[in-house]
């Protein structure tokens, strides 16, 4: 069995956000994976089902959402992506993010978002 590192798997969470293929997109995930904003300690969102609720509205409104990675950082098991997002529920507005992925058993189970 060939093993994932941590960026092949973020990038293939990344290739599935493109497509909006919430199925495959999920997969990248393990059950207990949280969202959390930079500046709050407290996650904004807390497992399989929450994150599956979000993502699905935000693709179902997003038709053309895209993410580009300007800048990639690997360092063991994090994943760090500054992202040009477009697209975002229909907005042509460009959204500049900083993503940092926590990779743990070939899953992803933390991201930190930085606006």
């Amino acid at each position: 069995m060939l093993i994932k590192t941590p960026e092949q798997i973020v990038q293939e969470n990344v290739d599935f956000y493109n497509a909006r293929d919430i199925d495959g997109f999920m997969t990248s995930f393990s059950d207990d994976i949280a969202s959390y904003s930079f500046s709050n300690p407290n996650p904004s969102l807390v497992g399989l089902e929450k994150i599956r609720e979000f993502y699905d509205e935000l693709f179902q409104l997003s038709p053309q959402l895209h993410s580009t990675i300007i800048k990639r950082i690997t360092f063991d098991n994090k994943v760090i992506d500054h992202e040009s997002i477009v697209g975002r529920k229909g907005s042509k507005e460009i959204i500049e993010l900083v993503l940092i992925y926590e990779v743990r058993d070939g899953k992803i189970c933390k991201i930190t978002v930085i606006k």
